[in-house]
Order: structure tokens, then C-alpha cells, then sequence
């Protein structure tokens, strides 16, 4: 063989090496990541070819899908308020691809999961047409409105997550601004609608309540005290009540609000700083406990933690802590940390649970076209993240704080209020509210945020602002329980 014809060969040999690690690369490593893409029309034609499975909640059917002339499904969202679910089931689009749980669980919805492999099988054995199967939310679809109303109807942006601490199911996840996954599904009005979604800038596409982590403020002083009960504090131990403390080694002040004394002292029990979210009392606390205690209890509450719950999420931060004065401003819940309301909401239900930490979690149920249990969610125990005792005390310091910010109309909630900073001193704060309702048959507990003041501009608080919503959604959720 002469030396071109050997080059020729060689050169041959290597094309089909590469072809073939190629093929090797995408057919056994990447073959999800093509298949599922979201821009992947080939995968769009198979979902439109058969019926895909209803996703509903409560009964109410929140996704359905119905055959056009050329026998091609199409995707519908027939509740009567869409909006309120659209950050949660997400859409299904010719154009613009999938969202929320219409992607994450496309292949069971579309009926090509491997854990269907059986039903197919029995379907094609029997010359059944191959669905999808249907997904059931753990929502409560009258929680899930009022929670989205209290939100849209205020003009607020901010997102409401509410849960059943003993379980773990999430009774609404709203999220403000939203869409109406109608329009972007209907090719009439898709493009509109996707170039005046886009150019909100409110982001309507991310949900809130799962995606988007803010600081907390002082929600956050539940995990400080958390940490101070673990190491010899109780609530009667005393504590600066003075209006500013500096921090170790700097220059830097924090004060409380309104640059006031805690209640009126100069020294307070931790009981009178909590009800009163008193800085300068959490900063010395914080501090006195150290770095390590603090860490542990915001791992323990799941901050920094993502849970697969089918929609997106963001895992928030405790922060880097190098000194003793970024531990004082972490301790309050500013400086680095951040949380989502999803995580909000689980620290509240932790509390209200004994101190147990829950899986949140929004299916319930995976049922087949004749609506036989294909499989349901477990409740899954995560930790137990504080002991029965230490709960009961932050039970019976956040009902002193709930009387505290309703001026002592005794709603019988357990509630933090929380202002947390951002930007500069011209930004308004983001308000937080997280309560739960701590009666023996009461199961629900509730994070709200509401972003940038709500409007109210600089002096906006958490108890002015995002409590009367969570009190709202509590009150929606206790009217549910009774009813079922």
C-alpha cells in the first residue's frame, strides 16, 4: 500500500473514531440532556402525539390537553384563575419550549417514563391507545388563590408559601408577577404575549417562592435564637437592650428600629428582644454563641438547601462569616444571608413540627388514564433539627411576637416579622412575615415576602406589610381543614 493511500486510510480511521465517540458521548452520556431539551421540536411532536396526562389539585383540573383536526394534542390550562398556578405547573409550548412541572415531569405526563414501561406494555398488549399519566398537587387550590390575590390584587411583588409542617406538603406556592400560560400556549397570541412577559421586569417566568432568594432580616433571628437556646440561653436570659451596638473591631453601628432602646431598656430578657426584634440584643447573642453554633442551626433549618420538588430552586446562603462583626450582621439576617420563602416556610415548619424538619414536596400522587395510583410521596423526615423543647420555647416566643405586632389581639399565631435591607439607604426594604397556627389540630405554617416595601417606601415593615397577608392564607388554610 503506498503512502497516500495509507494517509487516506488513517485519516479515514479517524473520522470514524471520532464519529463513534461522538455517537458513544450523546447516545450514553448526554442522551437526556437532547432528549429533554426544551427546544427539542422532534420530542414536541411526540408529546403532541398522544393524550398527555391532566395535572390537577383538589380536584380542579389545572393542565389538560384535547386533539385538533390533524390528530395532534394540544396543551390548555382551564382553571379558573391559571395565573395563580402558572409559576408552579408551568406551560407547554409549541414555540417556546416547557416550564415548571410540564417539564420536569414531561416523561410521565407524556407517558415515555421507564417506571411506565408496564403500562404501555399492557397497552400495546391490548390495543389501547398510550397516554400519559396524570399528576396530582399537593395545592389547595382555594389557599393557592387567596394566597395569589393577596399578593396581585395589593400590586405587590414578592411570592407566599404555605405548608403542612407534619408532612411536609405544600399547600400553595404563589408568586407575584405571574402570567397566564394560555397565551403563550395559544400560536396566536404566543409571541405577544412572550415579548410582554420578557420585558416585565418584575420577571414573571421565575417563581418567587422557590427561585428567588433575598435576605431575610429578622426572620432570620429565629435560627439565632435557635442557636442560643442549644447553648444555655432560655428566655429569661438578659441581654443588651441598648438602641446601637458596635460591632467588634470596626466603626460600624446597627441599631434597632427607630434607633430606640428595647423596649424602653437598657437591659431586656431574650423573651422582651424577640417579641420586640430587637438588633442590638441578636448581635450580642450571636456573637456570644459564635460562628460554628450559628452554622449548624441555619444547616439544620435547610438554609443553603435545595429540595426536588419539580420546579425550579435556589438554595439561599448563610454567607461567609470571617469575623466576629460579619457574624453580628449574619446574626440578624443581613449581611450575606439569604433565603427563599420556600425555605422561609419550612424553618417556620420545623418549629410548629417539634423541632422536626419535613421534605416539602407538590405531587402527591402519579395516577394512570383510568386513574389507578401509578405512585404517591411519602412524607420524608429530613432532621430533626432542634429537640421538642427547644420548639416549644420559640413556639411560646413567636406567640409573644405575634401579640406584640398585632398590638395584643391575641390571633393565637406563632409569627416572626421580619425588615430586611438591601442596596442603598434610598431602597426600600423587603418585608417578611412566617407564622404558624400552634393548636393540636391546626397544621399549616406560612412565609411571606413582599419586595421592595410593597410600595410603603422606606419605613415599610413586615408587620405592616407582609403579615396581613400570611394571616389571611393561615386563616384560608385552618377554613380548608375544617371543611375536608
Amino acid at each position: 500500500m503506498n503512502r497516500p493511500i495509507r494517509l487516506v486510510a488513517v485519516f479515514a480511521l479517524l473520522l470514524t473514531l471520532i464519529l463513534m465517540i461522538n455517537l458513544t458521548i450523546i447516545q450514553g452520556f448526554r442522551q437526556d440532556e437532547y432528549a429533554n431539551n426544551a427546544l427539542n421540536q422532534r420530542g414536541f411532536l411526540e408529546m403532541k402525539s398522544i393524550p398527555r396526562g391532566q395535572i390537577s389539585a383538589g380536584g380542579v383540573v389545572l393542565a389538560s390537553s384535547t386533539a385538533d383536526e390533524e390528530g395532534f394534542y394540544n396543551r390548555s390550562y382551564p382553571s379558573d384563575n391559571p395565573t395563580a398556578f402558572a409559576p408552579v405547573v408551568g406551560y407547554l409550548s409549541d414555540q417556546f419550549g416547557a416550564a415548571g412541572l410540564e417539564s420536569s415531569y414531561n416523561s410521565i405526563l407524556n407517558g415515555t417514563d421507564d417506571s411506565l414501561f408496564g403500562t404501555r406494555w399492557m397497552d400495546t398488549i391490548t390495543g389501547q391507545e398510550s397516554t400519559g399519566a396524570n399528576l396530582e398537587l399537593t395545592l389547595d387550590p382555594t389557599v393557592q388563590k387567596v394566597a395569589q390575590q393577596q399578593l396581585s390584587d395589593n400590586g405587590y411583588e414578592g411570592a407566599v408559601v404555605a405548608l403542612q409542617p407534619s408532612t411536609g406538603e405544600v399547600l400553595a406556592m404563589a408568586s407575584s408577577p405571574s402570567f397566564d400560560p394560555n397565551s403563550i400556549v395559544d400560536p396566536t397570541t404566543a409571541n405577544d404575549a412572550w415579548a410582554e412577559i420578557n420585558s416585565d421586569p418584575g420577571n414573571p417566568l421565575t417563581n418567587h417562592a422557590s427561585q428567588e432568594t433575598l435576605p431575610p432580616g429578622s426572620i432570620f433571628k429565629i435560627i439565632t435564637t435557635a442557636a442560643g437556646l442549644e447553648n444555655g440561653y432560655s428566655s429569661s436570659s438578659q441581654l443588651t437592650g441598648a438602641s446601637s451596638i458596635t460591632l467588634p473591631n470596626t466603626n460600624t453601628t446597627l441599631t434597632n428600629y427607630g434607633n430606640q432602646q428595647c423596649a424602653g431598656s437598657t437591659e431586656v430578657s431574650l423573651e422582651t428582644a424577640f417579641a420586640n426584634s430587637c438588633n442590638t440584643a441578636f448581635v450580642q447573642m450571636g456573637i456570644d454563641v459564635g460562628a460554628d453554633s450559628l452554622s449548624s442551626a441555619a444547616d439544620a433549618f435547610g438554609v443553603g438547601e435545595t429540595y426536588d420538588l419539580g420546579v425550579p430552586m435556589s438554595a439561599g446562603s448563610l454567607g461567609d462569616i470571617p469575623d466576629d462583626a460579619a457574624l453580628g450582621q449574619t446574626s440578624i439576617g443581613q449581611r450575606d444571608v439569604t433565603m427563599s420563602a420556600l425555605q422561609a416556610a419550612v424553618m417556620a415548619g420545623t418549629v410548629a413540627n417539634d423541632g422536626l424538619r419535613m421534605e416539602p414536596y407538590l405531587v402527591d400522587r402519579i395516577t394512570g388514564s383510568n386513574l389507578d395510583e401509578l405512585r404517591s410521596t411519602d412524607p420524608n423526615e429530613v432532621t430533626q433539627a432542634i429537640s421538642s423543647d427547644i420548639a416549644e420555647e420559640l413556639t411560646q416566643l413567636m406567640l409573644a411576637s405575634e401579640s406584640n405586632t398585632t398590638g395584643g389581639s391575641g390571633t393565637g399565631y406563632a409569627s416572626k416579622t421580619g425588615t430586611a435591607e438591601h442596596g442603598d439607604e434610598s431602597s426600600a426594604p423587603h418585608t417578611w412575615y412566617v407564622a404558624f397556627a400552634p393548636s393540636e389540630d391546626a397544621d399549616v405554617a406560612v412565609a411571606v415576602v413582599v419586595k421592595n416595601g410593597g410600595g410603603y417606601g422606606t419605613s415599610a415593615t413586615g408587620g405592616q406589610v407582609a403579615s396581613p397577608i400570611g394571616r389571611a392564607v393561615i386563616q384560608a388554610a385552618l377554613a380548608a381543614q375544617e371543611g375536608s
